[in-house]
Parts: C-alpha cells; sequence; structure tokens
C-alpha cells in the first residue's frame, strides 16, 4: 500500500466513525476519554520506553534541546495528560447547545445549534502529547481524528494511538474515532493535506515551517495555529519584583514552547533600575541575553541585539531585550514585530493596561501575568488542540467549542415561499 493509499483508506474509516459519532451520547463520549486516562497511567512504562526510542533518536540526529525538550515524556506529563482527560471528560458537551432561537412573524421557529465539524486532521511535530490532547478534544466534539506525528515522535505516537484506541473499543465508542497515520513518508501528509470531502479541516501544530508548508500547499480548509514571538513591556509603574517575577517565568519555565517570552520590551525611565538585577536573574538560569543599544548601556555586557531578532521565536534561552520612551512606543514594536500569539504589560497604571489591551492585536493578551498561562489546560480548556493566531474560525486556544461548526434548524408547519 502506497502511502497516499495508506492515508485515503484510513480517511474513509474516519468519515464513517464521524457519521456514527454525531449522535453518540455525551456517556459514551466520556466513558471513553476517561478509559485513555486510566489507560495512560496503566501503561507508562510501555510509554517511557518507546518515548526513549525516540529520544535517542533525536540524540543522534542532532536535535536541538528545545525540541527534544517538546519530545520528552516523563512521570509528570503523562500524569498532566491523564488529568487533561479528566477535565475534558467533566467538560459540557458542546454538541447540541442551542446558541440561539427565535421564531419569524410567519411561525417558522429557527434555531441555531452546535454540531461537530466531522473529520479533523492534524500534523504537527515533536510533541507527543498532542496526540492525546487532539484525540480527547476532537472525540468529545464528536469529531473523527486523524493523527500525522513526526518521524521523531514515531516510537511514542505508536503507543499512545495503541492506547487510546484500545480505550475507546473498551467504552464502546466507534472504533475508528481516532487513528495514527503510521507511514512518516512526507507524501502521507501532502496527500492528507488535499483530500477534499474527506477531511474537513486540518489543523497544524508546530514550528513556523511546519505551519507555512500546510498553509500554502492544503486544499482542505486550515485552522492555522500560529508560532510565538511573545512580548512582555515592563512599564515605568511596574512593580520591580513582579516584573521580574513574570519576566523569568516567562522566559524560564519551558522556553522550548510557543507561549514563552522571546522580547522584553522595558521603559526608559525603569530601565536602569530593572535590568541590570533581572539580567543577572536570567543569566544565573542560563538565559543568554540579546540588547539593543539602550538596553546595553544599562547591561554593558549583554550581546547586541540584530535587526532579525526582534521577529524571531528563539523556542530556547535567549532573550531579545530593548528599551522603548514609553508605552506607544512598545505597543508600535509589537504592532511591526509580533506574530499576534500573547503579549503581556507589567504596569500600575491603569490607563496604560487599559491602553495595551485596546490596541495590542493579538490572540490573548495579558495584564501584570505570564505569557505562560496562555495555554487551554490554564484557561479551564481541559486542554487544547493549539493556540490559533488567525481571525476565522477560532483564535486564541483552542478547546471543545473551536471544534465544533453551527447549523440551523428550522421547524414549520406547511408554510411555503
Amino acid at each position: 500500500m502506497t502511502p497516499q493509499e495508506h492515508v485515503e483508506h484510513k480517511a474513509h474509516r474516519a468519515q464513517q466513525a464521524a457519521t456514527q459519532l454525531r449522535t453518540t451520547s455525551t456517556a459514551v463520549k466520556n466513558a471513553a476519554i476517561l478509559a485513555i486516562a486510566d489507560a495512560l497511567l496503566t501503561h507508562q512504562n510501555k510509554i517511557y520506553e518507546a518515548n526513549e526510542r525516540d529520544l535517542a533518536a533525536g540524540r543522534e540526529r542532532g536535535l536541538s534541546e528545545a525540541m527534544l525538550d517538546r519530545l520528552r515524556l516523563n512521570e509528570a506529563r503523562v500524569a498532566a495528560m491523564a488529568e487533561g482527560c479528566r477535565q475534558v471528560a467533566a467538560l459540557p458537551d458542546p454538541v447540541g447547545t442551542l446558541i440561539g432561537g427565535w421564531t419569524r412573524p410567519n411561525g417558522l421557529n429557527i434555531a441555531q445549534v452546535r454540531v461537530p465539524l466531522g473529520v479533523v486532521g492534524i500534523i504537527y511535530e515533536s510533541r507527543p502529547n498532542v496526540t492525546v490532547d487532539a484525540a480527547i478534544l476532537c472525540l468529545k466534539a464528536g469529531n473523527a481524528v486523524l493523527l500525522r506525528g513526526g518521524s521523531e515522535a514515531i516510537h511514542s505516537n505508536l503507543i499512545l494511538a495503541e492506547i487510546i484506541a484500545e480505550a475507546v473499543q473498551s467504552a464502546a465508542a466507534p472504533a475508528d474515532s481516532v487513528q495514527l497515520i503510521e507511514v512518516t513518508d512526507r507524501a502521507a501528509a501532502q496527500h492528507l493535506m488535499t483530500l477534499n470531502g474527506l477531511i474537513d479541516v486540518l489543523i497544524p501544530r508546530g514550528g513556523a515551517g511546519l505551519i507555512q508548508t500546510v498553509v500554502k500547499t492544503a486544499t482542505v480548509p486550515v485552522i492555522e495555529t500560529g508560532a510565538g514571538n511573545c512580548h512582555v513591556f515592563v512599564d515605568e509603574t511596574a512593580e520591580v519584583e513582579m516584573a521580574s517575577n513574570i519576566v523569568f517565568n516567562a522566559k524560564v519555565s519551558k522556553p522550548s514552547v510557543c507561549n514563552a517570552l522571546d522580547t522584553l520590551l522595558v521603559h526608559q525611565n525603569i530601565a536602569a533600575k530593572f535590568l541590570p538585577s533581572v539580567a543577572e536573574r536570567l543569566r544565573a538560569a542560563g538565559v543568554e541575553l540579546r540588547g539593543d543599544e539602550r538596553a546595553r548601556a544599562a547591561v554593558p555586557d549583554m550581546t547586541p541585539a540584530t535587526e532579525e531578532e526582534w521577529d524571531k521565536e528563539f523556542l530556547s534561552l535567549i532573550l531579545a531585550v530593548r528599551v522603548v520612551d514609553d508605552a506607544d512606543a512598545a505597543i508600535n514594536h509589537i504592532a511591526q514585530h509580533g506574530a499576534g500569539h500573547s503579549e503581556a504589560i507589567v504596569t500600575q497604571h491603569f490607563g496604560n493596561a487599559e491602553k495595551f489591551c485596546a490596541r495590542i492585536d493579538a490572540a490573548a493578551v495579558l495584564v501584570n501575568t505570564t505569557t505562560r498561562f496562555v495555554d487551554g489546560f490554564e484557561f479551564g480548556l481541559g486542554a487544547e488542540i493549539g493556540i490559533s493566531t488567525q481571525k476565522l474560525h477560532a483564535r486564541g486556544p483552542m478547546g471543545l467549542e473551536a471544534l465544533t461548526s453551527t447549523k440551523f434548524v428550522v421547524r414549520g408547519n406547511g408554510q411555503v415561499r
């Protein structure tokens, strides 16, 4: 069977499962998701063994530490995946929810309700936890899902897909609700992108290169999950300790993810007070600082920043630093260089906070907290399918509702037009 035939065979099975899922009860879907949670914990050792094979292969291939961190599964991460399952099971089922309804003068009753998207294709890199997050979210929202992970995580994804499939079947949910494309040939991914009529929507998760390849190649509708390039602006009224804690957390807690801090903007009136102390703290954690001329005046041994670095998602312990005149200058910098992902301000000035929130065009804007909170799990969505930086059909962390569409149900008693 060729890669294209492999993908198409699975897509036909997914389409049949999607038809069944439209009328699968919430109780059955929840039972399947909870069975996945239990199975993940029961089969932890199998997961670690498979993941270690991927990590070993990644080291041989020279993957960066940031990529290896994205690939790594450990006890805490498996526990988090299982907890994500439980949270999603506990959430209200969006399918069938009445969004609105009204009666027309001619007596027609019109209702708008939530319905599944159908068959969702996910193309993703490195992070095997996406296998679980995508499976449970799509399942709860009544969608069948075709998963195509990267070759670097193939062993991890295979064991996770096997565990999920067994759990789904044990709960009497449609057997082909969650399928993994097992061939890592690029031809398989390219064919998936063009299966109009079998795939209803495609969601890429990964670096900018993967996302742009999918956006430019796919003929199937795409929900673009964007790369980061997140900013924190420290205003002149910021409390220094709060600002230091927020900057440190945003950069250091997990530098390999899209909601990590990439560029620090500091008001000129607080730079001399704030930058030396935060720079010392960041450097102690291994962060390399790249600054503009005014930032280097406050921290002289900072590496000069290049113009290209203001647009960069580092995914590592590198931080660009710029000193700006005021809040307007910070907003203008973000407008020019931001990726529309997550932007934060640290300030005690109500007017500047409101201005920042109103003028920043991004999926998430934060006041006096870290960009690392921009995450479906942290937002109470249970898990996320990705963080959309586009404006249609969804924006920000995508939970259950983002994996549904709507339809109108019209009831009459013989009216004709």
